[in-house]
């Protein structure tokens, strides 16, 4: 009670901070349990079943908005569009993480910022300084490294590059739907998509679950739906200056996941790699919040 009470009477930036935090290793604990799933189970079931729990929990939330009502937009081909963009983003995402360590494929995700910067200018027809664009490089120099070319490249390690990419691309329409979509929204509509295009291959890729990838299922659905509501929470109580730089701390969860479990350590490229597009993720947005403020 006392931790609780502490935290009530917190600034609402330390209440976002430790929201943005918590949020971020939900959504880690998300990808381990997808690893753990493993590949035996197609990354379309897995975004099938994530999908309709996420939207039987949402489902008090929403009544408690409206309803139907709430559920009104004037933006449904937006929605679609986020929302496939997204759930491609997300099967490549269950697919590498299969294949390939939880903090490499968490690395190559932390590019979201440098991809999504790319696309704005194409989209939203926006101008970028040279300074954003010396960020802009030297965050893909890091992904470089992280992928370490001199190597092998894993087509599993590509897959998730162009994961990240898709989901820069739900970026972009996130921020044409924030501003008039209430985020709830924005997500049911994600996930009922979603639902609605994975149930038509559940024929082909549906294979019956034993009760330990039934409780991972649920597992994972839950740490998605507490991340959306984590996240907007965190948005709510500070400027997103202050809490997104909070969201690279999911390199050091996924590093520890890693370890304890499957007793993994990245190679010195991830971790070089992860600095470099940490540091250009950040100050790309510095300049972002500097030039709207």
């Amino acid at each position: 009670m006392k931790i609780l009470d502490y935290f009530k009477n917190s600034p609402n930036n330390f209440k976002a901070i430790v929201a943005m935090i918590l949020a971020v290793l939900s959504v880690t604990l998300m990808s381990v349990q997808a690893k753990i799933i493993g590949p035996d189970y197609h990354p379309i079931q897995i975004a099938f079943a994530r999908g309709i729990i996420v939207l039987i929990l949402l489902t008090p939330l929403i009544y408690k908005l409206g309803g139907i009502n709430f559920l009104k937009t004037t933006k449904p081909f937006l929605h679609l569009f986020r929302s496939l963009s997204g759930l491609i983003g997300n099967l490549l995402f269950f697919y590498s993480l299969h294949r390939i360590p939880v903090a490499d494929v968490t690395v190559i995700s932390m590019a979201v910022p440098i991809f999504s910067s790319i696309l704005a200018i194409i989209f939203l027809r926006e101008i970028i300084g040279w300074r954003r664009w010396t960020a802009i490089i030297f965050g893909f120099f890091g992904v470089l490294i992280a992928l370490d070319p001199s190597t092998d490249i894993k087509i599993a390690s590509i897959i998730a590059v162009i994961a990240t990419f898709m989901w820069s691309t739900t970026i972009i329409f996130l921020r044409i739907l924030g501003t008039t979509e209430n985020p709830v929204k924005t997500v049911f509509y994600f996930m009922l998509i979603s639902v609605i295009c994975t149930s038509c291959f559940q024929p082909f890729f549906w294979k019956e679950p034993s009760v330990k990838i039934l409780f991972l299922f649920l597992g994972l659905g839950t740490c998605a739906f507490l991340t959306q509501i984590l996240m907007t929470y965190a948005l709510q109580k500070a400027q997103a200056s202050v809490v997104s730089p909070f969201n690279y701390t999911g390199i050091l969860w996924a590093i520890l996941f890693d370890l304890l479990i499957w007793d993994v350590l990245p190679l010195i490229n991830t971790l070089a790699g992860g600095v470099i597009i940490t540091i250009s993720g950040i100050y790309i947005f510095h300049r972002e919040t500097k030039k709207t403020g």
